[in-house]
């Protein structure tokens, strides 16, 4: 009897098995695997319901690829500043410096009236080995024309950039030719450099000038340190101006090399992420070494977490400016595409408690706050400084203050003196750069035979190079100021003269010339010969620290030639 009642029931538990299958099929096609945006993984989601409703009923035909990817963007744009939406076709360059490498033919390029020309060729690599040389316009990619507006950084990278042992055919012109040369070039794996100057200052003080955090910055630090050991350091500066940062973990590890064990480097700490510790291990080679660290308005993220730490612990001295302040914590997230987002999970901490990012509005704005730091005068007095945070307090005592950038022990005011409107013409315009670049290409031969930074700026000076870029700038509608030239006068020829010293010889040159006289440099030597580089217990009703006023001019950095590497 039951045996019966059970197979009467079969067709229709079937049923109902088949039902519920069609059923839970149709939620998960439409929810996930059908689901060809596949944004949101849910059955009440309005933007998924939108786009859904766009691709069956819009009047005309929409690419939803498209939509999405102009989409995602303006999603993460409403967050905050620094959680982005990076393109499959530019995920791999976006990555490129901080990997330590990348696949491509090996030169630096910038681009002048519309054409690529070779600043630099890279020693050894793929480029130098098939011909090409410094100065060569490139004028074809891969038997196609590429001149004229099409040419960017951007498509330009795309364009000679490649997995390795791929081949790309270039049409290049040489200086003084008008033929057009084809070479083919097979790409390899090109090094790139965090570490972009190593020296010593004096026979004590050494000098390293960090670019970026890399995969590679840690291993290249401690080359440099090596290579200063063996000349006989016993002071070290490290240049952090102008690095916007990158990898938490290289800020860790250099960290690391300066602080006794136990001591606090930096935590994180997120909604969904519980607070998380970075310690010394105590391993560090360098942990009574007097130190410096120099900062600027550019110094971000894996910057001010060193410099951070730094301070915090009463390690050493932060010279400069205040840095940028940014305090959140990215994690990169890819999809099957290849494209990525790096979104913001948590907020980083220096070992005081203080949380340095500065305020945002409305998601991606920090409502120009360069403009309103120099407004304010922020860049010129360090009363000035508007410190948005609480007070913390350093292991030994001191006062320092989050919510806003790491702000120095010793301010040095960018200085104005010889500052005019025909300079700031000059320099804003590309004018200087356009020049520099221009009289390199025709005095190639004989600049690569003055190997010494010094000679060369005495060969320049001989040359008259400020007068003949003077005359150049007039030809090219910037007219000629004489009162102004002459109160510009140092600031315009060192200008000149230091982007002549890039095109011809290499950042750490170009470093060295800049540093001769750079006041954030002279102060740094004047404490080490002091003593002063270890933060002394604050005094009761002491004035702490004082300004050090910049007595010569330095390099707007901002200004700063755009070299891409390829």
């Amino acid at each position: 009897m039951i045996k019966n009642n059970t197979n009467r029931l079969m067709p229709l538990l079937m049923a109902v098995c088949v039902v519920v299958g069609i059923v839970i099929g149709t939620f998960y096609a439409n929810h996930f695997s059908g689901n060809r945006l596949n944004i949101i993984n849910s059955s009440g989601n309005k933007l998924n319901n939108l786009l859904h409703i766009i691709d069956d009923q819009y009047v005309d035909t929409v690419n939803i690829n498209d939509l999405v990817e102009k989409a995602m963007p303006q999603i993460l744009a409403e967050l905050d500043p620094h959680s982005v939406y990076i393109s499959a076709r530019d995920g791999e360059i976006a990555n490129d410096d901080l990997r330590g490498s990348f696949f491509g033919i090996g030169i630096e390029f910038t681009i002048r009236q519309d054409t690529i020309r070779v600043q630099n060729v890279i020693g050894n690599g793929p480029a130098e080995r098939a011909g090409v040389i410094a100065g060569d316009k490139i004028v074809e990619v891969d038997d196609s024309v590429f001149v004229g507006k099409k040419v960017t950084n951007e498509e330009a990278m795309h364009r000679l950039k490649g997995p390795k042992d791929t081949k790309v055919k270039l049409g290049i012109i040489r200086y003084g030719e008008n033929k057009i040369h084809h070479i083919t070039i097979t790409r390899g794996e090109i090094p790139t450099k965090s570490v972009t100057a190593c020296y010593m200052l004096d026979e004590e003080c050494g000098y390293i000038k960090i670019r970026n955090f890399g995969e590679n910055t840690y291993p290249e630090l401690l080359i440099a340190l090596a290579k200063l050991a063996q000349q006989g350091f016993s002071n070290l500066v490290i240049d952090l101006r102008g690095n916007t940062g990158g990898y938490l973990e290289s800020a860790v590890q250099i960290a690391n090399e300066f602080l006794s064990r136990g001591q606090l480097i930096v935590y994180t700490q997120g909604r969904a992420f519980p607070r998380q510790d970075y310690r010394a291990d105590g391993r560090g080679s360098y942990q009574r070494l007097p130190l410096v660290v120099l900062v600027d308005e550019s110094s971000a993220s894996a910057s001010e977490i060193l410099a951070g730490a730094i301070q915090d612990n009463d390690r050493g001295t932060i010279i400069g400016r205040r840095s940028f302040g940014k305090g959140l914590v990215q994690k990169p997230m890819e999809f099957s595409d290849h494209s990525m987002i790096r979104l913001t999970i948590a907020r980083y901490y220096t070992p005081s408690g203080r949380c340095i990012q500065k305020p945002y509005n409305n998601g991606n704005h920090y409502d120009d706050d360069w403009l309103t730091r120099y407004q304010h005068g922020e860049f010129f007095s360090k009363d000035s400084i508007k410190n948005t945070g609480p007070e913390y307090h350093t292991n030994n005592g001191r006062i320092v203050f989050g919510g806003g950038g790491i702000t120095p022990d010793i301010f040095i005011p960018e200085d104005t003196l010889g500052v005019t409107s025909y300079y700031k013409e000059a320099a804003m315009s590309g004018l200087i750069l356009q020049f520099a670049f221009t009289y390199t290409d025709q005095n190639r031969s004989k600049l690569s035979t003055i190997a010494n930074v010094k000679d060369m700026e005495t060969y320049l000076k001989r040359q008259n190079i400020l007068e003949q870029f003077v005359v150049y700038a007039d030809k090219n509608g910037l007219k000629r100021r004489n009162l102004m030239i002459q109160k510009s006068q140092k600031l315009l020829e060192r200008f000149v003269i230091s982007r002549i010293i890039y095109n011809i010889h290499s950042e750490q040159s170009w470093t060295e010339y800049l540093n001769q006289d750079d006041p954030v440099i002279i102060e740094t030597l004047r404490l080490f010969h002091n003593e002063g580089a270890f933060p002394q217990k604050p005094v009761a009703g002491g004035k702490g620290k004082q300004v050090a006023k910049a007595s010569d001019c330095r390099e707007l950095r901002m200004l700063n030639m755009h070299i891409a590497h390829a």
